[in-house]
């Protein structure tokens, strides 16, 4: 019964019913079309964001080939050449036999002692824990570190090393981040992302 006297009335006013149906037809068709057009829009930036980052790994490996080619004394060198670039001043390469841990001493920009520890592994490799001990006791008791920095051409610190970095101030700098520094980032947008990214699930386990 009230259908059909929904009906009835429906018929009796349909001058006025049926501009209010076109009306929530058409913001229905178009808000399905444009929930539709965010749905692609998202999945377009989330595959181009992946895409990207796939690129940039790829590009921050193929220029890390050359400096895996370096010795130990040239990556040294080598990590004293981009604190140059990037606006550091009396940088030296230290490391030598009893240089307990400081194989590069600069200052930053604003001044601050820059202490970096560099270790040339394979990337395969990890930085232990007993590595990390050793540069925390020296970084700054005896070298009178501001910023100390730990460099490694491997992937990944072990969870107990990154852990105490973190715990202790150390900047640890794994491939990943040394990749993008050697790509051009500057350093100092870098110190912030102490130990991020880097290694496999099974590496930094």
């Amino acid at each position: 019964m009230a259908t059909v006297i929904v009906v009835v009335w429906v018929a009796g006013n349909w001058a006025r019913v049926w501009p209010v149906l076109v009306t929530v037809l058409a913001v229905s068709v178009v808000g399905g079309v444009g929930w539709g057009l965010l749905r692609a829009h998202r999945s377009a930036v989330g595959e181009d964001q992946q895409w990207r980052a796939q690129e940039e790994a790829k590009a921050r490996e193929l220029s890390m080939t050359e400096v895996d080619a370096l010795s130990w004394q040239d990556f040294e060198k080598y990590v004293a050449d981009l604190c140059r670039r990037d606006g550091c001043r009396q940088v030296e390469v230290t490391g030598k036999s009893g240089d307990l841990g400081a194989d590069v001493t600069a200052y930053l920009a604003d001044g601050r002692r820059l202490i970096i520890q560099c270790k040339k592994y394979a990337p395969h490799r990890s930085v232990s824990s007993r590595e990390m001990q050793q540069f925390v006791g020296t970084a700054r008791p005896e070298h009178g570190a501001d910023v100390a920095l730990y460099v490694t051409t491997c992937r990944a610190f072990t969870r107990e090393a990154l852990g105490l970095a973190l715990r202790q101030d150390i900047v640890a700098m794994h491939r990943d981040l040394l990749g993008s520094w050697v790509k051009g980032a500057h350093l100092e947008t870098l110190i912030p992302l102490n130990g991020t990214g880097g290694g496999t699930r099974r590496q930094r386990a």
